[in-house]
């Protein structure tokens, strides 16, 4: 139902969460169990700056976003898209604009966005709110937007961080045909459509005012109808793709009391949520007279997630509750299967039957994607670990599956694994 919203092949990687952002892999062929010190290390990138962003990956080309030192102490970071080839050397850079941070901020410094490439395009946004579209072969500009001095954009931080910027703009922007899809939020409108080669407006979803969040917004057809889908401080909405008219809301009794960051999980005529410290949701959309109506299914205190993300492997859901124990649940009960706390919380992404898990604190394992329980088939760490990263901030990039290779990111540090067996080398 989530269809692929980017030309590209099925062993790449070019977006946030993957071809179609449900955070799964179609490759096969994989290692299905790891030696006992983990897969092969084909490279280590050491100076892809500081952020959580993950990465892209087409064509074995990698495209990263991270915040490099400006001045000479290191104290000035600019944000910069990083191509890097298939053997870990960097390419090419662009400048996306200046590191947003603010006084008292231990957790991150850097942008916490991921590239999209769609042929021979890429798109970033940056923390403060700048989008940019650059050429996939040499870096250079094409147009850029501030979303904040032309569109008004705003975030809603969850009561952390200065008003309407929180800790900067974290979503990725979409690619839909020859759209980009935006959430600024604010006052002139939770989404906008841009051209995306001329970066000119399309529309804005002028009816919807609410500052944008840090979850990502994904493409949906429900009963024929093209849609784009986000969560929002008090629920999850849905907007015509033709011309970013309201098509349904969903809203809360209370908003969700922290920050908002998973993406949404689309089925059929299924909307799943979840957000930290409130636990998930399951909307049926129905049709409502050429518009639809989001029913409830079920609303649970579980699985309540952080910004690790989840995954629906047939009819289960694997994540993270809250910054507690990996969890699978039943995705149309909502029942839970089973709990584990044999890996520190983290992130993680599917691919051939088995769940790429991350901690916080760096670890990266295999887990089966099973609802029969946890089983480990393999756990390593990274050879290092990163030299800037705020005291309080932890490995909270996705980790990536593309062609074979697992990538892990520890802010400046970018690790590239062999996890199909035929050798590192290329």
């Amino acid at each position: 139902m989530l269809t692929s919203c980017v030309l590209a092949v099925a062993a790449d990687w070019p977006q946030w969460r993957g071809p179609d952002r449900s955070g799964a892999s179609k490759e096969t062929g994989l290692l299905q169990k790891w030696p006992k010190d983990g897969p092969e290390l084909a490279w280590t990138f050491e100076n892809a700056g500081t952020g959580f962003g993950s990465c892209a990956v087409v064509g074995g080309r990698v495209y990263v976003l991270g915040a490099r030192p400006a001045d000479a102490d290191g104290e000035k970071r600019i944000e910069q898209i990083i191509a890097l080839d298939d053997k870990g050397r960097e390419i090419w850079k662009a400048d996306v604009g200046p590191m947003w941070y603010f006084g008292g901020n231990r957790w991150s410094g850097g942008p916490n966005s991921t590239p999209s490439v769609d042929g021979d395009l890429v798109f970033a946004l940056g923390s403060q709110g700048t989008v940019v579209c650059v050429k996939a072969a040499d870096g250079a500009e094409i147009w850029r937007k501030d979303l904040v001095k032309e569109f008004g954009a705003e975030i809603s931080s969850g009561g952390f961080g200065p008003a309407k910027m929180g800790w900067g703009f974290s979503w990725s922007p979409l690619v839909d045909g020859d759209r980009l899809i935006c959430t600024p939020g604010g006052a002139k409108g939770l989404f906008v459509a841009l051209n995306k080669t001329s970066g000119k407006v399309v529309w804005q979803s002028a009816a919807l005012t609410d500052p944008c969040t840090y979850s990502s917004p994904v493409v949906a057809e429900v009963g024929g109808v093209r849609q784009y889908i986000a969560m929002t401080q008090t629920g999850v909405v849905g907007v015509s793709a033709k011309d970013g008219s309201t098509l349904w809301e969903y809203r809360r009794d209370n908003p969700y009391p922290d920050v908002v960051c998973p993406t949404p999980i689309c089925k059929d005529d299924l909307v799943y949520v979840s957000a930290w410290k409130a636990g998930c949701t399951l909307l049926k959309l129905a049709p409502d007279g050429g518009k639809f109506k989001a029913e409830v299914v079920y609303d649970k205190k579980e699985i309540g997630n952080a910004h690790g993300g989840l995954v629906r492997v047939d009819k289960s859901v694997y994540g993270g509750h809250d910054l507690g124990p990996w969890e699978c649940q039943d995705f149309e009960t909502g029942a839970i299967r089973w709990k584990s706390d044999a890996l520190g919380s983290g992130s993680l992404i599917y691919a051939d039957g088995c769940l790429y898990c991350q901690a916080a604190d760096g670890e990266v394992a295999l887990l089966a994607a099973s609802p029969d329980g946890y089983k480990e088939l393999g756990r390593f760490k990274p050879p290092k670990r990163s030299a800037h990263r705020r005291p309080s901030g932890k490995v909270w990039t996705h980790p990536v599956v593309s062609d074979g290779r697992l990538y892990v990111r520890d802010q400046e540090l970018l690790f590239c694994y062999d996890i199909k067996g035929g050798g590192a080398s290329r």
